[in-house]
């Protein structure tokens, strides 16, 4: 397909897809190296080894995957045009989301009731992890319920059909992306010692 062919609405669509694929590269660069150095960090003498990720970030990891199927489904239902559907998978994504990242800082002060902050005589490198990668996760996920509002704003305009979707569609790319993200993160953190 040549990309220098199609109307010119068609063309922006390309090139807001690309950008956005653009930044899902970088994030992926991003974590990559935060997770290796992670691995890399694991060969220190004062590396915990026996420390299991509370309860919270798992149930927070559930959520954030229910998250990614109400989203599919508003998705679904706008292809559809069934509206009122649309507009609950949209409110139930928004929803879940925010449960995931109340979850996340549970899971926090889990950390902390157990002795481990970020920085101070009472943290630890390995808690200094998993408190920057969760974190630099969070924000992700703040960027990913604004662009859910804009599009659930865009959604009550009736901006979106079934044939004109492009700010829903990158909106759901994104957030799947940083679904995906998380239950990679997660099994990472969970798994590698």
């Amino acid at each position: 397909m040549d990309l220098t062919q199609g109307t010119l609405e068609e063309k922006h669509g390309r090139a807001k897809k690309m950008m956005l694929w653009f930044g899902i590269i970088s994030l992926i660069m991003s974590f990559a190296g935060w997770t290796s150095a992670f691995v890399v960090s694991s060969s220190r003498p004062d590396w915990l080894k026996d420390f299991q990720l509370p309860n919270a970030f798992i149930i927070s990891t559930v959520m954030i995957m229910i998250s990614s199927l109400s989203f599919i489904l508003a998705k679904k239902a706008l292809k559809n045009n069934n509206r009122v559907l649309t507009t609950v998978g949209l409110i139930i994504t928004l929803i879940l989301g925010m449960v995931f990242i109340y979850f996340q800082f549970s899971g926090f002060q889990q950390i902390i009731d157990l002795g481990y902050n970020f920085t101070g005589p009472t943290s630890n490198v390995t808690m200094s992890y998993i408190y920057l990668i969760a974190v630099v996760h969070i924000l992700h996920v703040v960027v990913g319920l604004i662009c859910l509002l804009v599009v659930i704003y865009n959604h009550f305009k009736q901006k979106y059909t079934a044939t004109k979707m492009l700010g829903f569609e990158l909106a759901a790319t994104f957030w799947h992306f940083i679904d995906i993200l998380w239950v990679y993160l997660f099994l990472f953190l969970y798994f590698v010692r």
